[in-house]
């Protein structure tokens, strides 16, 4: 089974191709460019050092949120087109989800953290058992102090990965009372490695879509349709 992963929820854009146990290609950078600057050029590098059929592919996985609603439209847009041009079905893989699979075989219990801004992360909490990735709390965004007192109250180390560790280590360092690490630099971030892993798993268990009735998952709001609401609750006050 041959599937292409794209990840573009983050500050990360990501393209790999995986198939079977066999990662064949993978290219990840987190410069300042858009996404939308960077991801087809990375794909059509990929297809063209791999020697990529973008026909033999069974399978387009993409990172559906939560994330930058800019990012996540990108991905969508991107997988979409392509589903649609070669007739391939979509598989949505949740960001946390595939943050967290970076880290597969930890002992610990896996926090992603992603900066959902107002002191609020995208986050969840995983462990690994028998070689499978178990879901603990699943993904939400909730304030910074909720989560931390949720690991807190499990009671056993913990390793933060993604975005929005940098924003909250000071929190972090001053309100966890487990011991905890903090992911390096190869893995604590999105990789469209895990995205396809995560998809292949998936589409396996028949969990896939039409490329045209693909959409991503926000998990809240956008900024603007808050700003809307607000004023919009204001002029009936």
């Amino acid at each position: 089974m041959k599937i292409l992963g794209l990840d573009s929820s983050g500050l990360v854009a990501s393209v790999a191709v995986v198939e079977d146990d066999n990662l064949l290609g993978e290219y990840t950078i987190n410069y300042k460019k858009t996404h939308s600057q960077t991801l087809l050029p990375m794909l059509d590098e990929v297809a063209r050092m791999i020697e990529l059929d973008l026909d033999s592919v069974d399978a387009i996985a993409v990172s559906a949120g939560p994330g930058s609603f800019t990012g996540l439209r990108i991905g969508s847009a991107t997988a979409k087109g392509l589903g649609l041009a070669l007739k391939k079905p979509i598989v949505s893989v949740p960001t946390v989800d595939a943050l967290a699979f970076n880290l597969w075989g930890s002992p610990d219990v896996v926090c992603p953290l992603m900066d959902a801004r107002r002191q609020q992360a995208y986050t969840g909490l995983y462990e690994f058992c028998d070689g499978e990735m178990k879901t603990i709390l699943q993904e939400c965004a909730i304030g910074i102090g909720e989560i931390v007192e949720k690991v807190n109250n499990i009671g056993r180390r913990c390793a933060f990965l993604g975005d929005g560790v940098p924003v909250f280590a000071d929190y972090l360092k001053q309100h966890l009372t487990v011991p905890y690490l903090l992911a390096p630099a190869h893995c604590n971030k999105q990789r469209a490695a895990s995205v396809a892993v995560l998809g292949e798993i998936l589409f396996a268990q028949g969990k896939e879509e039409d490329a045209a009735v693909h959409r991503p998952e926000y998990l809240r709001l956008s900024q603007a349709e808050r700003e809307r609401q607000e004023k919009e609750r204001d002029f009936r006050i």
